[in-house]
């Protein structure tokens, strides 16, 4: 690798403040509040409002980003977007979040690869960092606004998916600290998998797809299941071999968010000490893109992460697309625009809080 190395200089997270508990959810969907807690570890999630997009909620986050980076967001040179909920299919999601924060001297584009989309996108930002020199920050967002894609009906998805964004700053750090070790894939094999079949130009939106509803997140929860089983302890093990690690010599494990009960179960039977997995979809839902970067967020905010830190961070989702990478800490601050955090350690089981 050559160039100078780069690492999160600040972060920040948005949640609209709307929130859908489980007994709302329970309801439509045909199930108990009861059963999705138990199914899921999903407590709550929050909902953007009908007037609001996804490049609304970006917006937030890459302001509180760009303040916990202590930059204007006019210093921003690239605004990567990942998200599969954009505002329309044309033009990018980042044009308008650029526009909503006055990004002005930024390039924007998105990058469509669904649940590991912010990775995808880091990687994009950390690589166009090294090679121009004359862009010294770029900022990086995974936001999600399924609300607007969700069948109320379908317990598959309704009581997982949630709306929030987070996003990252990334810029110059000490020779010490920043990323390494990225390695992504993908398997278009399994695209139908999980996806929104409506909209786009194979099944253009129609009377007929709306009426099926074919519009809305479609998954095969069983397939999905085991495709995460299969893929997470490959990510961890890779991860750390390629980094001459230990599971000891990291800090914490950052990953997608799908299933707070199916995280915690794999972390621990890989051995992850369960203060070190950062779990934070028990209070806001699946929530894409955004769910990886607002775990690491919480990471900086309530595990206290220190400077030299290690982070390893993971993530899978739809495509099907995965990915990891090694993350030295730099001392980063996080900001959350609105506030929803919850009253238990973000590591604490919904069992062990009811053992409290």
């Amino acid at each position: 690798m050559t160039g100078r190395r780069i690492g999160v200089l600040g972060m920040g997270t948005h949640l609209p403040p709307t929130v859908r508990t489980n007994a709302e959810v329970a309801r439509e969907a045909g199930v108990t509040a009861e059963w999705i807690s138990e199914r899921t570890g999903v407590l709550k999630r929050h909902v953007a409002g009908p007037d609001e997009a996804a490049s609304d909620l970006a917006a937030h986050a890459v302001r509180s980003a760009a303040e916990a980076a202590d930059i204007d967001v006019t210093d921003i040179g690239l605004l990567v977007c990942a998200t599969s909920t954009p505002d329309e299919l044309g033009p990018s999601t980042a044009c308008r979040i650029q526009a909503l924060t006055g990004a002005t001297g930024a390039v924007a584009l998105d990058v469509s690869a669904a649940c590991s989309g912010w990775l995808f996108a880091a990687k994009v930002a950390h690589d166009w960092l090294r090679g121009s020199p004359e862009i010294r920050y770029a900022v990086v967002v995974g936001v999600e606004a399924y609300s607007k894609f969700t069948d109320p009906a379908d317990r598959g998805t309704a009581v997982l998916f949630a709306d929030g964004a987070a996003a990252t700053v990334l810029g110059p750090v000490d020779d010490s600290e920043g990323f390494t070790h990225f390695a992504l894939g993908s398997d278009g094999a399994l695209a139908d998998r999980v996806l929104i079949p409506a909209g786009g130009s194979r099944l253009p939106a129609s009377a007929e797809t709306l009426t099926d509803r074919s519009h809305c997140i479609h998954m095969d929860g069983r397939v999905i299941g085991r495709f995460i089983t299969d893929v997470f302890p490959e990510l961890i093990t890779d991860s750390l071999d390629r980094g001459g690690l230990d599971v000891r010599d990291v800090a914490c494990v950052v990953a997608h968010q799908p299933n707070p009960v199916l995280l915690r179960r794999l972390g621990a039977e890989l051995g992850i000490p369960a203060g070190r997995l950062v779990v934070v979809g028990d209070e806001v839902g699946n929530i894409g893109a955004a769910s990886t970067p607002y775990a690491l967020a919480a990471a900086a905010e309530r595990n206290g992460l220190r400077p030299r830190d290690r982070v390893l961070i993971a993530v899978f989702g739809a495509g099907m697309t995965w990915g990891s990478a090694l993350l030295t800490w730099s001392g980063a601050r996080a900001i959350t625009s609105v506030s929803a955090a919850s009253p238990f350690p973000v590591s604490e089981s919904p069992s062990e809080r009811a053992l409290r």
